[in-house]
C-alpha cells in the first residue's frame, strides 16, 4: 500500500465526517450547529439518522482507523508515535464507528433520564474520545520534532491537541449551555484539521512506498 493511499484514508475520513455533519443539520428546520450536538442529528428516531450513520459516520470512522494504523508503518519508529497513533485509531477511528452503531436517544438525553443502553455506550465512547485524543495529538507533536521536516507539524499537533482539550473542558463545564454545539464542533474541527495536515505530511515527507 502506498503512502498516497494512506493520505486518502485520512482525507476521506474527514470528508465523510464533515458531509454527514452538514447533511444531518439540514434534515431539521430549526437545527442549530451552535446549540445542538452532532449526535442529535443521527439520534434514534431522527428522519435520516440511520442513513447518516451507515453512509457517513461509520465509513468516516473506518477510514480514520485505517489511516492511523497504517501511518505507524511509514513514520520513524518511536514509542510515542506508536502510542499516539494507536490511541487516535482506537479512540477516534473505532470510537466513531461505535457511536454510529450505538446512537444516542432522541435529543441525546443530556439529563440521562432512563437512558437506553445505546445512549450509555454512546456517551462513554464519546467521553473517552474527547479525553484521550487531545493527548494523543500532543504526544505525536512531541515526537514529530525528530521527523524529516517535522517541526511545523509538531507545533501544529501540539496546538490542535491543546485547543481540543481546552474546548472539551468548556464543553463539560456547561453541558446545558447555549454554545455546547459550537464547543463540540471546535473540538472536532481541531482534530479533523490535524488529520488533514497529518495526511499531507505523510504524502510529502515519507519515502516508504510499500510495506
Amino acid at each position: 500500500m502506498s503512502t498516497n493511499k494512506i493520505f486518502w484514508f485520512g482525507i476521506l475520513g474527514v470528508l465523510f465526517f464533515i458531509t454527514a455533519t452538514v447533511l444531518g443539520g439540514l434534515q431539521f428546520n430549526n437545527y442549530s450547529h451552535l446549540q445542538q450536538l452532532i449526535s442529535e442529528s443521527y439520534a434514534i428516531g431522527t428522519p435520516n439518522g440511520l442513513y447518516l450513520r451507515i453512509f457517513g459516520f461509520f465509513p468516516s470512522g473506518l477510514f480514520m482507523t485505517l489511516f492511523a494504523f497504517y501511518t505507524i508503518r511509514v513514520l520513524p519508529k518511536a514509542k510515542l508515535t506508536t502510542i499516539g497513533f494507536i490511541g487516535f485509531g482506537v479512540f477516534y477511528g473505532i470510537a466513531t464507528i461505535v457511536v454510529s452503531v450505538f446512537p444516542c436517544d432522541v435529543g441525546c438525553n443530556k439529563e440521562l433520564i432512563n437512558p437506553s443502553i445505546s445512549q450509555l455506550i454512546h456517551n462513554i465512547s464519546g467521553a473517552l474520545t474527547y479525553v484521550i485524543v487531545p493527548f494523543c495529538l500532543i504526544l505525536i507533536g512531541v515526537t514529530a520534532k525528530k521527523w524529516n521536516n517535522g517541526k511545523a507539524f509538531s507545533t501544529l499537533s501540539v496546538l490542535c491537541g491543546i485547543v481540543a482539550l481546552l474546548f472539551f473542558i468548556l464543553f463539560m463545564n456547561n453541558l446545558q449551555g447555549g454554545y455546547i454545539g459550537l464547543y463540540q464542533r471546535i473540538i472536532e474541527a481541531s482534530i479533523l484539521f490535524w488529520v488533514v495536515n497529518a495526511a499531507f505530511y505523510i504524502k510529502r515527507h515519507t519515502q516508504q512506498d510499500s510495506f
